[in-house]
């Protein structure tokens, strides 16, 4: 039966729970946001959970994202298990999961998006005031215990990074699953480079859900309600409603104030948190993760990395267990002995499984840091510097250069963060790189893996335009340069330019007999094979998923589909530094 409260609130008890349907949350500048509270039927104060997005709290994962959810429930069933499902939603958690367990679920729209009216922008400033608002909100209701934790995926990770930067007073704990932090390096500009996902993921998952679609818009499978508002809006009022995203980015191609303002501050970051990344997050998410946990000021801070698809494992009772404890430990004060649960906990990749291990630090202390060279003559990565001068070039248009180690003639486990180093010159102003680290069966087959998105992810990648390779001496190391991308230095004719490219972090075990490769390439990489569609995604599946580098606005072919050439010699040893971890 439901009831509405004298100041207009609908609540229902129903799979469970009290539940309390679009409840207002007025921000600081008038415009009120609705949420979704999810509680214990018995009266009391309980810690809450909280998420703040764009993806429609009334929208079904099942009718937003039926792919991902067909795949998931098929391959892990303890997903759907124990639950009607009628309350899951995209990237957040299933109260019916939590709610039992003396939790209380608020599930916000965020501005412009579901069922929350106002201007649409992103990361901006303005959204993770909102966030702000609504974690002191929910820390001074009358069923809060007055410790909030925010939980979720990819848009829920990363906006945990930002809002933790203001440290909300009622904010007691982060589990960041798959959240980027640096608006620019790790989302929209990837060593300098456009990312074009965030464009087509504004048209594909934000516009489909924005406030004002009203009748145009799908409705909720628990409520009925239509999940985009009840306002029914024009085309042209919902395209006032919010920023240019895509043209926004674009205008913005330096780590200028627009990226600072949309990136976490690791300084003011001091609540407990579990970061959560995926190997397979290339172009996405696991450089913040990684990041996050070495660099934030927090001293209560857990790294876990797991593989398999972006979702799936935020799900499944591995992944759901273990944010329990976390959260039972740091917002009910349970004494369940996570103050001694190791600082890092890996899912190591095997070429058919992955065996977890618990580490103390990140990157691994004992990692022999393993330096090859690129040998022009052989095609091949070789332990000491070849010593003859060499060139070797290659169109950028092409596939690029691959350069092979002998079989490996043990198992070797390679898991951390690399780095490439080359010398470049172009036959233009400027050039585009792109490494990607690979391995190969003994009769030379690529093996690749199922990744975040793609099914046919290779083991590592990176990314550098030549005009940026400005190092920040203070945050570089040798297996993690990082730039300064604060200003554009243009290639000369004939200058050769010392390049350092960041790999993002990976980890396989290349069993005996197999080869790493190392591809050196003018645009992004691709499998041969092609992996099919997802329903949320423009492209074709096909090695990097929907992490793309083709806007030619960026990318103008008469700047960059030039020569790119590679140079060895004297004082130019092109190399690759890889993180080889012995047994314990």
């Amino acid at each position: 039966m439901t009831t509405e409260s004298a100041a207009g609130i609908r609540s229902v008890i129903r799979e469970g729970m009290r539940i309390d349907w679009d409840v207002p949350i007025p921000m600081d500048d008038g415009v009120v946001l609705r949420a979704d509270v999810f509680r214990p039927v018995a009266e009391g104060r309980y810690p809450v959970l909280l998420s703040y997005g764009p993806y429609a709290k009334g929208l079904a994962f099942q009718d937003g994202y039926p792919n991902a959810w067909e795949r998931m429930v098929e391959q892990h069933p303890d997903v759907a298990a124990g639950s009607s499902n009628i309350h899951q939603s995209w990237e957040v958690v299933d109260p019916e999961k939590w709610v039992p367990h003396g939790y209380v679920c608020v599930r916000v729209d965020s501005r412009g998006c579901g069922r929350s009216p106002g201007y649409i922008d992103h990361f901006s400033p303005r959204e993770t005031r909102d966030f702000y608002s609504s974690i002191e909100w929910s820390g001074v209701q009358p069923w809060s215990n007055g410790k909030v934790g925010l939980n979720g995926i990819s848009y829920y990770g990363i906006n945990q990074w930002h809002v933790a930067s203001l440290q909300p007073p009622h904010l007691a704990a982060l589990c960041i699953w798959e959240g980027a932090a640096d608006w620019y390096r790790d989302m929209t500009h990837h060593g300098g480079i456009l990312c074009t996902f965030w464009a087509n993921w504004y048209d594909m998952q934000v516009k489909t859900v924005q406030y004002g679609l009203g009748d145009r818009g799908p409705r909720s499978r628990a409520t009925g309600d239509l999940a985009c508002g009840p306002d029914t809006l024009s085309e042209a009022q919902l395209a006032a409603n919010r920023s240019d995203f895509g043209n926004a980015i674009l205008a913005h191609p330096l780590d200028d104030e627009y990226h600072h303002a949309r990136s976490a501050d690791w300084s003011k970051i001091t609540v407990p948190f579990l970061s959560a990344g995926n190997w397979g997050g290339h172009g996405l998410h696991l450089r913040g993760n990684t990041e996050g946990f070495v660099r934030a000021a927090s001293t209560q801070k857990w790294l876990e990395v797991h593989g398999i698809e972006h979702w799936t494992h935020f799900y499944t009772d591995y992944g759901r267990l273990l944010q329990k404890r976390f959260f039972d430990y740091f917002l009910k004060g349970e004494n369940n002995g996570w103050e001694r649960e190791p600082r890092v906990r890996l899912q190591v990749r095997h070429l058919d499984h992955f065996e977890e291990r618990v580490e103390q630090e990140w990157p691994l202390a004992r990692t022999q840091w393993t330096r090859l060279y690129l040998d022009f003559a052989h095609g091949s990565l070789v332990s000491s510097p070849p010593t003859q001068t060499a060139s070797r070039s290659f169109d950028a248009a092409e596939d690029g250069l691959t350069f092979l180690t002998p079989p490996f003639e043990t198992p070797t486990e390679i898991t951390g963060p690399s780095a490439v180093k080359l010398f470049v010159s172009s036959s233009t102003e400027d050039a585009d790189l792109f490494v990607v680290l690979r391995v190969f069966t003994p009769d030379l087959k690529e093996v690749v893996f199922q990744g975040a998105i793609d099914p046919h992810t290779p083991v590592g990648q990176g990314w550098l335009r030549a005009s940026h390779r400005k190092l920040d001496a203070a945050l570089s190391t040798p297996y993690c340069p990082y730039h300064t991308h604060n200003e554009r230095q243009a290639l000369r004719p004939a200058e050769v330019a010392e390049l350092d490219i960041e790999i993002w972090p990976t980890s396989i075990v290349v069993p005996a007999g197999y080869r790493v490769g190392l591809t050196v390439r003018g645009k992004d990489y691709e499998y041969v094979v092609g992996g099919g569609r997802l329903s949320h995604f423009k492209n074709e599946m096909r090695g990097c998923g929907p992490f793309l580098h083709d806007d030619p606005r960026d990318r103008p072919p008469a700047i960059f589909g030039g020569t790119t050439t590679l140079h060895a010699g004297p004082g130019r040893h092109p190399s690759v530094l890889l993180p080889v971890i012995p047994a314990k």
